[in-house]
């Protein structure tokens, strides 16, 4: 019994035609050497290496890496965020500070300058009774 030659002569198809004919081919040839296995084969053939299984591994894997490169970028995002906002509450609570501490010379130089004013007055008074 003679084997049928497998070779074809594939002029003008491009390189990933060729790979999906050679696939189909190899395929065939298995299901003519072994029919009673030939679904079993071409499902575990279809999980492990076809395209319909890589496509969905791989996205899966992009799809994971995507979200860690994302989970990642959000918390340096959020860090910053945090930093930044820690950073406006201390400049806050040091200008603060120096409000407070202003408005307590200030009320200090006021009370003085009350006094001063009580004192002239005081002696204005005294100056206009005299005279």
């Amino acid at each position: 019994m003679e084997k049928p030659s497998l070779e074809i002569n594939l002029p003008n198809t491009d390189e990933e035609g060729k790979l999906y004919v050679v696939d189909s081919l190899n395929n065939l040839n298995k299901l003519n050497v072994c029919p009673d296995e030939s679904q079993r084969a071409l499902y575990e053939e279809g999980e492990n290496t076809g395209d319909a299984g890589e496509n969905t591994t791989e996205s899966k894997t992009r799809n994971q890496c995507y979200f860690f490169i994302a989970f990642i970028l959000t918390l340096i995002v959020s860090l910053a965020v945090v930093s930044f906002v820690i950073f406006l509450i201390i400049q806050t609570r040091n200008k603060m500070d120096q409000i407070s501490s202003r408005l307590i010379s200030e009320k200090k130089n006021i009370e003085e300058l009350k006094k001063m004013n009580n004192m002239i007055l005081k002696y204005l008074n005294q100056s206009g009774m005299k005279e």
